[in-house]
């Protein structure tokens, strides 16, 4: 069935290139409210790609990205011309966000969304030490490391990439559970976990040996636990491109040398 999106609203990062590119789309398409489009039209990198995929979360309207950034791995290319052929032809692909909830010697919890990855490093020169159970099950009694996180498939060649953790394609239902620069277990390389479990990491000796956690762009400093599982109420959508949509953008990284 084809879909019609007359309706366009363009949004764009601070940088000088994606704010003229607002102008310019906005001159030829018109700059519709955020809350009346069909769409949302983000001008930028994947940051902000990723702050837009945020503020829309759960609100059903779809976001088409176009790079105005640095590297814009999430982004289709930039091309003012019949932009709204390319909306209507796109490929649409709905993400479930990871909700971390974290707890510190205070007993304050917080909760966050991550849209790529949930992360958890060290905050000072001493190496981070971490107890991790899945559904419950302690898997890992300690884990000395630098860091550890639990990335998403659409997250799976960011950070968790550049980490050594395993490229998911974007319809697995799993999840890739990563250390950085693990001490202890010196041969821990990581796991893949299906996306429905629920990750508990519990922070040991956690006044010596202080943890941040990060879900996407959200930190909480100096964390004592942190639960970590699939959201089953929200969703994020995105549009990209037929012959660059994210699973083949995916499917590339694992074949790039």
């Amino acid at each position: 069935m084809a879909r019609n999106f007359n309706s366009l609203s363009f949004v764009a990062s601070q940088a000088p290139e994606a704010q003229e590119a607002r102008d310019e789309l906005a001159s030829i398409y018109g700059n519709a409210d955020p809350e009346e489009s069909d769409v949302i039209v983000a001008l930028g990198g994947d940051g902000f790609m990723l702050q837009t995929l945020h503020t829309t979360m759960n609100t059903g309207k779809r976001v088409y990205g176009m790079n105005r950034g640095s590297i814009g791995f999430l982004m289709n290319r930039y091309d003012p011309k019949d932009l709204l052929d390319r909306i209507e032809g796109a490929a649409e692909n709905a993400f479930r966000p990871l909700e971390m909830i974290t707890n510190d010697a205070s007993g304050l919890e917080r909760r966050a969304l991550a849209i790529n990855e949930v992360y958890l490093f060290r905050q000072s020169y001493q190496a981070a030490k971490l107890r991790v159970s899945v559904d419950g099950r302690v898997r890992l009694e300690e884990l000395i490391c630098d860091g550890l996180l639990l990335a998403t498939p659409a997250g799976s060649t960011a950070y968790n990439l550049s980490a050594h953790g395993p490229i998911l394609p974007l319809e697995a239902p799993l999840l890739a559970l990563t250390p950085v620069s693990p001490f202890r277990p010196r041969r821990w390389r990581g796991a893949l976990l299906p996306n429905k479990v629920t990750v508990d990491i519990q922070v040991l000796e956690a006044e010596k040996r202080p943890v941040n956690a990060v879900a996407d762009n959200t930190e909480v400093k100096s964390v004592t636990s942190v639960r970590i599982a699939e959201s089953a109420g929200l969703s994020a959508r995105i549009l990209s491109d037929p012959d660059h949509s994210w699973s083949d953008r995916i499917l590339a990284e694992q074949f790039d040398y």
